[in-house]
């Protein structure tokens, strides 16, 4: 039977982490799913993103899923751990949810110099916490710094973000966020989305600032998740494939997911419920 790892994001932003995914780990079978329709979760609650997450979750589960790679911080903020700890064991206590929040911060430890961390991320994530009580649990002495720029997904997801206009709002981010905090010496994009932004973010933040994106410490960290549970990784499918499902129309999807990875997409369109 087939068994892709699933990867869930509530747009186009999860396609950075499937990229740094596939790159690892090229001979797994992957499936995309981008509730492209119900977009952004951002500056949705915590209930209605639980909700949509789990949705989700179970639809990438029913097409044959073992395991899931939440790709999108907001749902890793305000879903991944209710989902694990309370419908899991209910759904199929063999199956695991991942998030790319703690892995993320597992990383910082090797990062920072200072010990002075910047987040850029969305207003939902922000105000979740979820980064801060991460960096708090594991390194304790260390300061984040969180900045939300809500201007970012919009400018991504309009294919804004190669224009000049888009310069405006990261700089004045960029700026808000090294003003909070000089001492910053490493900054995390706390967005999959962002990383579409990286040139302009690396040319608004004084040079000797690390600039931290997701994919590739989400990547790595897979990899070892799956070293440390052969249980999982022999139950994956490996034929190279690729599928991607999408809530909006398949052709807007394939055209904006193309862009993002640099290949042809074709997608597929499903409702969630």
């Amino acid at each position: 039977m087939e068994s892709p790892i699933g990867v869930f994001d509530s747009g186009y932003g999860g396609l950075t982490i499937l990229k740094e995914i596939q790159r690892y780990l090229p001979l797994y079978d992957y499936l995309y799913l981008g509730d492209n329709a119900r977009a952004p979760y951002g500056t949705r609650s915590f209930d209605i993103v639980y909700r949509f997450t789990l949705q989700a979750v179970n639809e990438l589960f029913s097409r044959g899923c073992r395991l899931v790679i939440l790709a999108c911080n907001t749902a890793s903020a305000k879903a991944l751990r209710t989902i694990q700890q309370n419908d899991l064991p209910l759904i199929d206590p063999s199956r695991r949810v991942l998030g790319v929040i703690r892995p993320t911060v597992e990383a910082l430890g090797d990062l920072s110099r200072t010990g002075h961390v910047g987040l850029f991320a969305t207003p939902g994530t922000v105000r979740s916490d979820s980064y801060r009580l991460e960096v708090e649990k594991l390194f304790p002495a260390m300061s984040l710094t969180s900045h939300a720029c809500p201007m970012w997904v919009p400018l991504v997801e309009n294919n804004e973000g190669n224009n000049p206009g888009a310069d405006y709002f990261v700089n004045k981010d960029a700026d808000c966020l090294i003003s909070a905090d000089p001492d910053i010496d490493t900054v995390i994009l706390g967005c999959t989305h962002y990383p579409i932004l990286y040139p302009k973010i690396r040319r608004a933040l004084p040079e000797h600032v690390s600039l931290v994106s997701q994919g590739d410490i989400v990547a790595r960290s897979l990899v070892d998740y799956l070293h440390r549970h052969p249980e999982m990784e022999s139950r994956l499918s490996r034929s190279s494939s690729t599928a991607y499902l999408t809530t909006e129309r398949a052709d807007s999807f394939s055209r904006m997911a193309s862009m993002f990875l640099g290949r042809p997409v074709e997608a597929s369109q499903i409702s969630l419920s």
